[in-house]
């Protein structure tokens, strides 16, 4: 009996048992891709065919999507990734609304730029009465 035959692989090795099937991708920054996964490499670069990516704003219950084809996506950027159940991949979608995508777009942008000017408010409220610097980047904040 092989005593390492029940552990799961923790590395990109993982991942043949997901070749030549759909799944979900989400991506560092927010972006979320399904497609079908055709290779891989030890540094989980990962390259899919038939990608579309969707845009979601739980908000208005809305959705858009997109066809992207075939897509190389470097494995640092992917934050997540799983196997899509093709019996169950339409259930979510009955529930919000079909939307263009340049306008579902628009939307999330406007709302993530007013998130951006609300941080920097807070940022130069806490520098002028707590004395905390501005000189940070991304990932500074925690």
């Amino acid at each position: 009996m092989d005593p390492l035959g029940n552990l799961q692989f923790t590395t990109s090795g993982a991942l043949i048992e997901l070749v030549d099937k759909k799944v979900l991708v989400h991506l560092r920054d927010d972006r979320k891709l399904i497609g079908v996964l055709r290779s891989y490499d030890q540094y989980a670069n990962l390259v899919l065919t038939q990608t579309i990516e969707r845009l979601y704003h739980p908000a208005t219950k809305a959705y858009a999507q997109t066809e992207r084809g075939v897509f190389l996506v470097r494995g640092e950027n992917v934050v997540l990734l799983g196997e899509v159940d093709l019996d169950l991949e339409d259930a979510p979608l009955a529930a919000l609304t079909l939307v263009p995508w340049p306008h579902l777009a628009a939307v999330i942008a406007s709302e993530q730029k007013a998130k951006l000017a609300a941080k920097h408010a807070r940022e130069r409220v806490l520098l002028a009465r707590q004395g905390f610097g501005d000189e940070g980047g991304e990932g500074d904040a925690y």
